[in-house]
């Protein structure tokens, strides 16, 4: 802990006065997985009991106490909201915030600060967060602020995903190419969601492995190259135009890279009205 930050010592004996009940948070599901919810905090007993505070409401959350370490994450991962304290061991909480933004990131940032000087907070509106909340605060207040965040988030999201003459619907789970329905596995969908989601980006083995497969990036599994090849034969078989593509030493995009109309020649049924 660095000296200077009002309220950190006092962040474990407020805990206490949390009186964490069962629905407070109101889960907000992101297509077929769940918000995902990092927390950088170095106060270790504030950081777990926020991090079971969300995971025992369904969220997927995680826990970093190292600005370094959070900037690394961040690189890896796409999160929907991230709680971030600013000061911490390796570069403080706005070079993590300054990193969020550089990356394009959407997700909703909330900083809790022992901080009280007005500036400071400012200061990290200017650099892209979405709110701020200073410590000691009551859960109430952070629940309430998490889930208006985000709710926010989730108004922002379209039903329909296209790439192209692929067409993704979250709410009605189907998907459709060029008029025709393709039959996919949940786990399909899912996969085909986040490449559509993250449309013409890279997106990383371990970053498909994290947030559809919920495993470690040390597992040693091909699973995720298994999937890309089934979605392949599913998509792209039959068409003129690739969307899938792997791009070498990244990872996987969908993306269409030639204007040209696809193949007519697909030999599949067209969807009934």
């Amino acid at each position: 802990m660095r000296e200077g930050e009002s309220g950190k010592k006092s962040d474990t004996k407020y805990l206490q006065h949390f009186a964490f009940q069962e629905g407070q948070f109101r889960p907000i599901s992101l297509g077929v997985y769940s918000m995902n919810v990092l927390i950088v905090e170095d106060d270790r007993p504030l950081a777990d009991f926020l991090n079971t505070s969300f995971r025992s409401e369904g969220y997927d959350a995680e826990v970093l106490d190292n600005g370094d370490m959070a900037v690394k994450r961040i690189a890896e991962v796409t999160f929907d909201l991230i709680l971030l304290d600013l000061n911490l061991p390796g570069c403080d909480g706005t070079e993590v915030l300054r990193a969020v933004r550089r990356r394009n990131q959407s997700a909703a940032i909330l900083v809790v600060t022992g901080r009280t000087n007005l500036q400071d907070r400012v200061r990290c509106l200017d650099l892209g967060a979405d709110d701020c909340l200073v410590k000691p605060f009551a859960l109430s207040e952070l629940v309430a602020r998490s889930r208006a965040l985000m709710r926010r988030s989730e108004a922002g999201r379209e039903a329909t995903l296209t790439c192209g003459d692929l067409e993704l619907n979250r709410f009605d789970r189907t998907v459709r190419r060029a008029g025709f329905l393709i039959d996919l596995t949940s786990k399909e969908f899912a996969l085909a969601e986040f490449l559509m989601q993250h449309q013409g980006q890279p997106v990383s083995r371990t970053e498909l492995m994290d947030r559809v497969w919920k495993l470690p990036p040390s597992s040693a599994t091909n699973v995720v190259d298994v999937y890309i090849n089934y979605l392949r034969r599913k998509i792209d078989h039959g068409f003129s135009v690739q969307l899938i593509h792997t791009v070498r030493g990244a990872g996987y995009h969908i993306a269409e890279e030639s204007p040209r109309r696809v193949s007519t020649t697909r030999q599949l049924a067209p969807a009934a009205a």
